[in-house]
């Protein structure tokens, strides 16, 4: 953590010494990342007078403003707090494609998000149009479809050489080339680990002065792999870019500079990391994983 620290620091900021306490880092940090935030707001809207889903769900039903005060925000909570359903509601609102096996605009499983979106509004210090949206349970089917396009026009390709010839087959295989998804996610997506071909997608889609919403990313990859995206993540704030984050992950959570949002308490506000359930129970298991052990298994 303390070496993403320094680097954020160093690219943001040639004033300040490699020498300069934890809690100044952090501060100047946090400074430099509520700067690069677009989006500032979510309101939702007062006349909202429904009591069913997503509008029963605790945290929408308390919701009245929700400020964003980092360009990287994390919503975390158990499963069925909503963080994952506000998160798509806001894909919607942003008006943000999918990247992924899901649609917003059409998509059944976003009917909800939909729903939430309309009644609410967004509020801008710079309205961005790129971005994405991505769900790591899409990701795994977005690959296969990938691959699957790949070998479809691979199979064209190989018609086309039975078929014609000199400028004629030229043409026809240039319509069916594969470079650009080489090029983009790599000689053979299936044939690398989960891990290996979400970052190749996330990096590939990367674009300055984007929004970005990623749900539970860290899905597909290991700790190691973790710290990947968090390399990647900083990076891209230079360049202008924002992220809201609906996860699990302590280690992704530990982002220095990083507003946490915990969906289990409300009202929403912003909780110090150290005072996550989700990381002390993360914490102490790994310390003395034989005290839960011992009681889940007796």
């Amino acid at each position: 953590m303390e070496t993403l620290v320094l680097r954020i620091v160093s690219s943001t900021s040639n004033k300040m010494s490699t020498q300069a306490t934890g809690e100044n880092i952090l501060n100047e940090a946090l400074c430099y990342l509520i700067e690069m935030c677009h989006l500032k707001e979510i309101h939702l809207k007062n006349d909202v007078s429904e009591l069913e889903y997503p509008f029963s769900i605790p945290v929408v039903r308390t919701l009245e403003k929700l400020e964003l005060q980092s360009a990287v925000t994390f919503f975390v909570g158990e499963n069925g707090s909503g963080k994952s359903t506000l998160l798509e509601a806001l894909a919607a609102a942003a008006e943000l494609p999918a990247v992924g096996s899901a649609d917003i605009e059409s998509d059944d499983s976003m009917i909800p998000a939909r729903r939430l979106a309309s009644n609410l509004t967004l509020s801008w210090k710079k309205r961005v149009r790129k971005g994405f949206f991505m769900r790591a349970e899409d990701f795994f089917g977005f690959v296969k479809k990938v691959s699957g396009l790949k070998n479809e026009l691979e199979e064209y390709g190989r018609d086309f050489d039975k078929k014609y010839k000199g400028w004629g087959l030229k043409l026809a295989k240039g319509a069916v080339s594969t470079g650009a998804l080489t090029a983009k996610y790599g000689e053979n997506p299936d044939a690398r680990s989960h891990g290996e071909s979400f970052l190749q997608l996330f990096e590939s889609r990367l674009k300055p002065d984007g929004l970005y919403l990623l749900d539970e990313p860290e899905a597909p990859l290991s700790p190691q792999r973790q710290l990947s995206l968090m390399v990647m993540i900083h990076d891209s704030l230079s360049k202008g870019c924002q992220f809201i984050i609906a996860t699990h992950s302590p280690v992704l959570m530990a982002f220095p500079g990083a507003v946490i949002y915990n969906f289990d308490d409300l009202p929403l506000k912003a909780t110090a990391y150290e005072n996550l359930e989700h990381v002390n129970f993360t914490r102490n298991f790994l310390n003395h994983p034989e005290n839960y052990l011992r009681h889940l298994f007796k």
